[in-house]
């Protein structure tokens, strides 16, 4: 029997271990796409304790503790203490085994604190309290010590295009010399499905680029004054937030008519709201494309299913799920419009779905143009799929259908200044995957060959963002 998370955790071979030891562990880290508040990185945030660090924003534990039967008041609510919050979230780890979360919290604990004990109610007090001190006393437990800990070397976080992206100012003026670029995210300016709200966005973004916006071409000249201005503060992805993609024939006309529809209060029909969506998504492909930057495209979810904690608490607090749509279709007459004009940009498709996986593995194929290596991605596991399951079948839909030796690999897409070890969890399944198939007989690991694969877990784990990305 085989003792828990040691130094050999995940890696089952004798090959695997010599992949990962001699040439993934010690990598830098490009976290390509995270959550993280710039403004903490900007102030250097000192976290109050474990529960902030922890528990502060991470529904991945929020929806385990719920399912573990605690009341929301121990979970998100105000009332409560940071060590009653810490103890319900410590009773439920023995209740989850087989859930990425128990490795995860140990990984956490072991990397950041040092701390190899199995967290439990128990060992939960002095946990707390060990953790408490070392972010109470450590001068290095701060939001960029822990960045450095890690061996980040660039973060991208996700921002709106109305956002003033001051904290990036400040990060960039104070000389911190970890990268931290903005990623242009305009969810909030396809939603035009939402009357008032939309109508205040377009005030907001008026205001945010400093012009007047009276017309749909108004509109887009203001999206992108702000594209250009993201661009000068360094960034060089966006991502878009989709529960399917959207490909409905337009016209710029429809979308003037659609766009003076809605922001005068008229209520729109379901053909006007998917056409707008379809053109805006064309529009901010071209201007990713004229940049040269790369687009990410999230998704295949269910938002806010539970409409009484939405009202309660917002959204992003655990209430999402894998949805089913047939969007395989949309996804390739939307790449194929962009391509046609010439106007594709580098792309990454994740899709949360994990039965999509070999659909979205081939649809990256089809737009392959040779222009650069790797230029249409299939994204890491996401979300739900961040997991050991979840990576390794990614892994091996990208392997079978496409070149994984050209994968970009791995990102947080995490809240937390702790969420680093995802990298190590990711670079561990890599080489047990990778390192198999050479115990196997399946992939040559001598000669030239054996430097190849050597460079491709290297590659996958670091260069390939760096290179891709133009970091």
């Amino acid at each position: 029997m085989k003792q828990f998370m040691d130094r050999d955790f995940l890696l089952d071979s004798p090959t695997a271990r010599e992949l990962f030891h001699s040439h993934a562990a010690n990598l830098p880290i490009i976290d390509y796409h995270c959550h993280l508040d710039p403004a903490m990185i900007a102030d250097d945030h000192r976290f109050s304790s474990i529960t902030e660090l922890w528990l502060g924003g991470d529904h991945y534990k929020w929806r385990a503790m719920r399912s573990n039967g605690v009341p929301e008041k121990y979970i998100t609510g105000k009332d409560s203490t940071e060590w009653e919050k810490f103890s319900h979230w410590a009773a439920t780890m023995p209740y989850c085994f087989r859930n990425p979360l128990y490795h995860w919290t140990h990984l956490e604990l072991l990397t950041a604190f040092g701390i190899d004990r199995r967290l439990n109610p128990s060992t939960a007090r002095e946990i707390f309290d060990e953790c408490n001190s070392q972010l109470r006393e450590n001068p290095d437990m701060t939001a960029r010590g822990l960045m450095r800990k890690y061996k980040v070397e660039v973060v991208c976080t996700t921002d709106d295009p109305v956002d003033t992206l001051d904290h990036h100012k400040r990060i960039r003026e104070s000389g911190f010399e970890i990268k931290v670029l903005p990623t242009w995210r305009p969810d909030k300016a396809m939603a035009i499905e939402g009357g008032a709200v939309f109508c205040d966005y377009v005030r907001k973004l008026a205001g945010a680029s400093g012009r007047t916006i009276g017309s749909f071409h108004d509109y887009l000249d203001a999206l992108r004054e702000r594209h250009d201005f993201f661009a000068a503060m360094g960034c060089r992805l966006s991502d878009h937030g989709l529960s399917e993609f959207y490909a409905d024939d337009y016209t710029d006309a429809e979308l003037a008519a659609i766009f003076d529809k809605a922001t005068g209060g008229e209520t729109l029909t379901d053909d006007e709201i998917r056409k707008f969506k379809s053109g805006m998504l064309i529009h901010f492909g071209e201007m990713d494309a004229e940049a040269g930057w790369t687009q990410q495209f999230h998704y295949g979810t269910i938002r806010n299913a539970n409409s009484r904690m939405m009202a309660q608490l917002g959204p992003d607090s655990g209430f999402d799920s894998i949805a089913e749509y047939a969007t395989a279709q949309s996804c390739a007459l939307f790449l194929d419009r962009l391509n046609s004009a010439g106007k594709l940009a580098k792309t990454i498709l994740y899709n949360l779905n994990p039965s999509a996986n070999e659909v979205m593995a081939t649809m990256i194929g089809n737009f392959q143009d040779g222009s650069v290596a790797g230029k249409m991605q299939l994204g890491s596991g996401w979300w739900f799929n961040d997991q050991l399951d979840g990576m390794t079948r990614q892994i091996n839909a990208l392997s079978q259908l496409g070149l994984l030796s050209r994968f970009v690999g791995m990102l947080t897409d995490s809240r937390s200044f702790l969420s680093y070890p995802r990298h190590e969890y990711f670079r561990r399944c890599l080489c047990n995957i990778v390192g198999s198939d050479i115990e196997n007989g399946l992939i040559p690991y001598d000669g030239l060959e054996k430097q190849r694969v050597e460079q491709m877990i290297e590659d996958i784990s670091y260069h390939n963002a760096k290179s891709f990305f133009g970091f």
